[in-house]
């Protein structure tokens, strides 16, 4: 079984991510575990020309290297192996497009995320991936 886990760094993902650990025997063998994180793009316009291609890009990696930092580290405590990649773009757009390409039986994710505004029962985000995606979602409160 291919689960993806997407994380922002939140305590919310780091609970999904030790959800998954802890119930590593409800899964025939041991699945196989990819973390993404997406960051949504910078506003369109002046930033990219004003700050360069490459300040841009170092940016995103940087934010993405910290936002996975705490999902590894589950992780690597518990010699679980795993596959991490970072993508930029719309959240549940970018996930859908990853369950699709890496062939990814269910999806887990923390109820709300690091955003500023956050719905009242459910964060954003995890909306938007149950509306887009056709693979189980588990949604970790």
């Amino acid at each position: 079984m291919r689960i993806l886990i997407a994380v922002d760094g939140s305590a919310y993902s780091r609970k999904a991510v030790n959800h998954v650990v802890k119930h590593f025997d409800w899964f025939n063998g041991a699945p196989e575990l990819y973390l993404l994180h997406v960051k949504l793009p910078l506003p369109p316009g002046r930033a990219r020309s004003f700050l360069g291609n490459e300040t841009v890009n170092t940016y995103y990696r940087e934010e993405a290297e910290a936002a996975l930092a705490p999902a590894e580290k589950i992780l690597r405590k518990k010699d679980i192996p795993y596959r991490a990649e970072f993508k930029v773009g719309d959240i549940a757009d970018e996930i859908r497009n990853y369950v699709k390409k890496n062939k990814i039986d269910m999806i887990v994710m923390g109820s709300h995320g690091q955003g500023a505004l956050q719905n009242l029962v459910m964060g954003s985000a995890a909306t938007k991936v149950l509306a887009v995606t056709k693979v189980p979602v588990l949604i970790v409160r």
